[in-house]
């Protein structure tokens, strides 16, 4: 089994005065490097069938406690309900942000591959984004194996969604910049609450505690690789490109904040989640 790299490790950052070519191009081979000796298969490095990794939908450790996984913990309509109820609708959301993260990083790696198709021979960042390509599909399984042993048919993308998603994949080979900045805009979130998460006391599953470990040990060289490609291209841009990249970039990081942090409304219809619990715990109503 792979054993799990030191996160603190891989967020290596090209500082203001690094950023020459020579530099960014060693970070990418760095990075390639890290992927190949640091990586994890989806079964081989999750003991899914061991007793400890059950998912049981009656588990109090699915209790949304402390707000350290979902801040509709810290609301008191939740806090008033049964642990039974607690526990199912907690188990409910972790599996409903799976479900959203397998298929915001099915959007990434089409994007991904659209980049990589557009690059000239002997470009570093080929090689990287092919391993990174690789570590999120076998995120995409784990997220799915997980979804699945919860015995919850959760569901997918609206319509909408899907129609934005295919419009995002085309930035990859059209506007790459604004395309990094749709990485950061759904990954960087969810990675926060993970470590926020792994940090505290909290008595997390075993099984969830294993994923995120998993997540946040990969998801730091993508966060690296997408922010010192943007720190390297950006400022090279044509005016146009750079109003276009300021427009674009709030309404990306506004959507994906949205998708990726807030209720999903199959939960909150599920359970009927009042809308002023929903606005108490997220800010606004879903």
């Amino acid at each position: 089994m792979t054993v799990l790299a030191d996160r603190h490790n891989l967020d290596t950052e090209i500082t203001p005065s690094d950023q020459k070519t020579d530099s960014y191009v060693s970070l990418i081979k760095r990075l390639s490097t890290q992927s190949v000796e640091k990586h994890f298969d989806a079964y081989a490095d999750i003991d899914w069938d061991s007793k400890e990794m059950a998912v049981d939908p009656d588990d109090p450790r699915w209790i949304l406690r402390n707000g350290e996984i979902d801040p509709l913990g810290l609301t008191a309509w939740y806090k008033d309900l049964d642990d039974k109820t607690a526990s199912r609708i907690g188990l409910h959301m972790v599996a409903m942000k799976m479900k959203i993260g397998l298929q915001f990083e099915g959007v990434l790696k089409r994007g991904l591959l659209g980049f990589a198709a557009k690059l000239p021979n002997n470009s570093p960042e080929f090689r990287y984004c092919y391993h990174e390509v690789i570590e999120e599909a076998q995120h995409s399984l784990m997220f799915q194996e997980f979804v699945n042993r919860s015995g919850l048919d959760v569901p997918g993308l609206s319509g909408m969604d899907e129609f934005g998603a295919n419009t995002v994949v085309q930035l990859g080979r059209r506007f790459p910049p604004l395309f990094f900045f749709f990485v950061l805009g759904g990954e960087d979130p969810i990675d926060f609450v993970q470590r926020k998460a792994l940090r505290s006391e909290a008595d997390i599953h075993p099984l969830l505690e294993r994923i995120m470990r998993i997540h946040v040990t990969e998801e730091a060289r993508h966060l690296s690789f997408a922010r010192n490609y943007l720190k390297k291209n950006v400022p090279s841009l044509d005016p146009i490109r750079r109003q276009a990249l300021a427009m674009g970039i709030p309404a990306i990081l506004g959507s994906m904040a949205q998708l990726m942090m807030q209720a999903p409304s199959h939960v909150v219809k599920t359970y009927e989640i009042p809308k002023e619990v929903v606005k108490e715990a997220y800010g606004s109503d879903t």
